[in-house]
């Protein structure tokens, strides 16, 4: 290499060995002052952080972990959408791990299928994160599942779990109960339900809520429909309930298809909230400035991901530690797609 290229050859960062050099001790002492390790003198650490000071040395994950034998680093493991809840909780994650001096190492599965959950566990696993949170629901727990999340601390926020692993959720029942109740408190005689996919335990959960609240005021739930979570589905099963005369309330499982009812809704001139009222649930960003504005019952997605973060490094530090499941609770938020039943 010539001179021109040498200076002009970016500068290696600094390295454990440059920080033992300046502090005049051995790269071991330097390591085991970094890692907090209990024999080494506080005037020894005082000089290898203010070597690390001067040099501007950043410990690297690899370097972490063999010092302490822990990388530092939390999994997430998500399923393959662009779902704005999916999203948030991981915005959430990020958030609190970064407070906590955590690096996020993502996986996602294309599918809900235990072979695919198993690979994008191992992945985290072969990556040597100190703990998982799994932000998708575990419909089947095979044996290799409970394999890993028995190895490896695991949170997960989906309201599923397997016999090791601790649970973060938002009570779905709930929402569906406060959405239910919130369209027969408007004088609505009964209301209908468009579900999320079966194989979600937060749609099931959410046609639970509806029916028992329903059943509860005295009043057998009509035929319950089915979607996917997608606004398509949504505007397709809106197309059906805009055509039945006596729908005047729906209860949409997610906001992403309240949209496509109301779109629905609106090409059939059935108008919202005058003759149909529509309740979503999960308060994405778009319920308030859709026309019109989405009444919704709003999850607070960072506080769980905070939360199951806030969990999970409990775990990680005691693992024989047991942790009461945290529930956090959903909030009605009132807009202009709900009013008062239609006068018949």
């Amino acid at each position: 290499m010539s001179s021109t290229q040498e200076r002009d050859a970016p500068a290696k960062p600094p390295g454990m060995a440059d920080v033992a050099r300046v502090a005049g001790v051995s790269a071991q002492t330097v390591s085991r002052a970094l890692s907090g390790h209990p024999n080494v003198q506080e005037k020894t650490r005082a000089k290898v952080l203010a070597a690390v000071e001067q040099l501007g040395y950043r410990m690297n994950n690899a370097a972490r972990m063999l010092s302490s034998g822990h990388s530092r680093t939390i999994g997430i493991v998500l399923l393959q959408t662009g779902f704005y809840s999916r999203t948030a909780v991981t915005l959430g994650v990020e958030e609190a791990a970064r407070d906590a001096g955590y690096a996020v190492s993502s996986a996602t599965s294309p599918s809900l299928e235990p072979a695919a959950v198993e690979e994008a566990m191992s992945r985290l696993a072969d990556q040597g994160v100190d703990g998982i949170v799994l932000a998708l629901p575990l419909i089947q727990v095979t044996r290799r599942i409970e394999e890993l999340t028995t190895a490896i601390p695991t949170i997960t926020i989906d309201g599923s779990r397997t016999s090791t692993t601790e649970i973060v959720a938002v009570d779905q029942s709930q929402a569906a109960r406060l959405a239910t109740q919130h369209l027969l408190d408007l004088g609505h005689t009964t209301v209908w339900h468009l579900s999320g996919p079966a194989e979600w335990l937060d749609a099931v959960s959410r046609s639970e809520g509806w029916r028992s609240t329903l059943e509860a005021a005295g009043v057998t739930p009509p035929p319950e429909l089915k979607g996917d979570w997608s606004p398509a589905s949504g505007y397709h099963n809106g197309l059906i309930l805009a055509r039945i005369p006596e729908v005047t309330a729906v209860f949409v499982s997610s906001d992403e298809m309240a949209f496509g009812v109301i779109r629905a809704f609106h090409e059939l001139g059935r108008r919202v909230p005058e003759d149909i009222s529509v309740v979503g649930v999960d308060d994405i960003t778009l319920a308030e400035y859709c026309s019109p504005s989405l009444t919704t019952v709003a999850q607070p997605f960072g506080d769980m991901g905070r939360l199951a973060v806030e969990h999970l490094l409990r775990y990680i530090a005691d693992p024989q530690t047991t942790l009461a499941p945290a529930s956090v609770e959903p909030v009605l938020v009132v807009r202009a797609s709900t009013g008062p039943a239609p006068a018949r």
